[in-house]
């Protein structure tokens, strides 16, 4: 039975606003989506090999998370938000976002939420760099991803409605195109 609502993976370096994206667009959103913070899910599934000191961050078992979202991922309607989207099968995604912001604006954004050093200045030269983008296109179809500048309240809400535009013509593409209008009765 194919999926009836997209499967969104809101991907950045920590810091571009992933969750508030996804959280505004779960409240946006035509159809009914189910923001997934990944991070947090990892942590409170005990989906890990541990903590990395070093690194500040959890080992992730892969093969657990990706258990546990397979079944969500193939009914559809998800919201993925996580900081890396290479680990996701091409299958899943229906639409790539990547959130890009300046690394100065990155880098203050990151100090406030009290990331020690070393994990600022490898999560600005990882924006400086492009690689959660560079993840992205070698791991997905260009045609089903967008790189979206997240700086500003006013970015933040052209971003959400884009997508939000996006999902209605995804919704027509796929033959659903009165369900926005189901939702609202």
């Amino acid at each position: 039975m194919p999926q009836r609502h997209p499967v969104i993976i809101i991907t950045g370096t920590p810091g571009t606003g992933k969750s508030t994206h996804a959280q505004l667009l779960q409240d946006a959103s035509p159809v009914p989506l189910k923001h997934i913070n990944v991070g947090q899910l990892v942590k409170d599934n005990s989906f890990h090999h541990g903590f990395d000191q070093q690194w500040q961050s959890y080992t992730v078992d892969e093969d657990k998370l990706l258990d546990e979202l397979e079944p969500l991922a193939s009914a559809g309607g998800i919201i993925l938000d996580w900081h890396t989207c290479e680990i996701f099968p091409e299958r899943w995604a229906d639409l790539v976002v990547v959130l890009r912001c300046n690394h100065t604006m990155l880098w203050e954004r990151l100090e406030k939420r009290n990331y020690p050093l070393k994990k600022i200045e490898e999560n600005n030269e990882a924006e400086i760099m492009e690689v959660v983008l560079q993840e992205a296109r070698d791991s997905y179809p260009q045609q089903i991803i967008v790189d979206l500048k997240s700086e500003s309240s006013q970015d933040l809400e052209n971003n959400v409605a884009s997508i939000v535009e996006w999902i209605n013509q995804w919704l027509k593409d796929n033959g659903h195109e009165d369900e926005d209008e189901d939702n609202n009765l």
